[in-house]
């Protein structure tokens, strides 16, 4: 049995905005019962364990799916939630993977956290599988590759557009913006028209444009999983 650890953000509040941030239920629920349902483990992690925030514009009914239906609705996954390990307490070689949703809480924690840095590095040292989508391609920030070069320097990376963030209005409370920070780590950056599903994948780097293709993203790495 293919074991995944999905790592999930603790920050909760969006800049000094006073409003909540956190993870995206769809980025989460949609690959989570995409690798489940196949017969993937998987294990939830966070910087500070427990219950991570969840960002409460994901849970409105506009951004409703079948997989955040699912998810409401599911007594195991929320107790799982509740009880997330602690990040510095997860081994890259216990798992097979990792997967990164997104949500804009990574953009102050995940990007910045020494574990999750740690961890990245070892994954992509041990040619395993490296999934992120949306804001998550953050954690891509300070990640290097053995010759001390940022990990996406020349790699194909997807990751939530500067016009999809000034579509939400959120380009001046953000700590920094993720297509300009993939970009300026050297990264060949791409994307496609705001909101419409968008996977890159380039070796064991995976990477989802929006919420939108948090499916396609966990579809690329189920595929790389059953090689």
């Amino acid at each position: 049995m293919k074991k995944v650890l999905f790592v999930l953000t603790s920050h909760g509040s969006l800049g000094n905005t006073g409003h909540k941030t956190g993870f995206w239920i769809e980025e989460f629920a949609a690959p989570y019962y995409a690798l489940l349902d196949k017969g993937v483990n998987i294990t939830i992690a966070s910087p500070k364990g427990g219950q991570p925030p969840v960002d409460p514009k994901s849970d409105e009914p506009e951004s409703g799916t079948p997989a955040t239906e699912r998810f409401k609705k599911d007594a195991e996954i929320q107790k799982k939630l509740a009880n997330t390990l602690l990040l510095s307490d997860v081994k890259e070689a216990d798992y097979d993977a990792v997967f990164y949703p997104g949500g804009h809480g990574p953009l102050w924690d995940l990007a910045e956290d020494k574990y999750s840095i740690k961890l990245i590095e070892s994954f992509y040292e041990n040619n395993k599988p490296i999934a992120a989508v949306c804001h998550a391609p953050a954690i891509f920030k300070h990640t290097k590759n053995k010759m001390d070069a940022p990990l996406v320097s020349g790699k194909k990376i997807t990751g939530f557009s500067n016009e999809e963030e000034d579509a939400v209005q959120l380009t001046k409370v953000v700590p920094f913006l993720v297509e300009d920070m993939l970009k300026a780590n050297g990264a060949d950056y791409s994307k496609v028209a705001n909101w419409q599903p968008y996977a890159v994948q380039d070796g064991r780097l995976i990477t989802g444009q929006n919420p939108a293709s948090s499916e396609l993203v966990a579809e690329k790495l189920l595929h790389q999983l059953e090689k």
